[in-house]
């Protein structure tokens, strides 16, 4: 694998909740498996530790959202985020246009998934998260 760009969240919310979205609004979060797709160039790691933080400024679309879900697995991938959000919008369904790509030219990056929906595609393209990849 090249070197780590991008990584996916796969994301639990244990219940229904309208949650708003920075600037885009308000939104009904059904209760279910989410999956983000983000980058970060530089310190890949302090990018999705800060993920996990319970307390931090919002910031990105993604920090509204985890102030109510947690985050369940976590994966790393070479290929560029909006190559993943690509494949991702054909697979799985979007719940809100401009999640997470508002800087982006991808539909959205988040995605509601089914059960064991990612399995396939996950195998193909990502590698299991581990502390200090970078």
């Amino acid at each position: 694998m090249s070197e780590p760009i991008s990584y996916i969240l796969k994301i639990y919310l244990a219940r229904a909740k309208t949650i708003k979205i920075g600037a885009l609004g308000k939104f009904k979060f059904p209760r279910g498996n989410y999956i983000y797709v983000g980058s970060a160039r530089k310190n890949l790691t302090q990018r999705i530790e800060r993920h996990y933080r319970r307390k931090k400024k919002l910031f990105w679309h993604i920090d509204y959202l985890l102030q109510y879900a947690r985050i369940k697995k976590v994966w790393v991938s070479g290929i560029p985020e909006e190559r993943i959000a690509r494949i991702f919008a054909r697979k799985f369904k979007i719940l809100i246009p401009g999640f997470g790509s508002s800087d982006k030219k991808t539909r959205s990056h988040l995605f509601i998934l089914k059960k064991n929906q990612l399995s396939t595609i996950a195998s193909l393209i990502l590698t299991p998260y581990k502390k200090g990849i970078e």
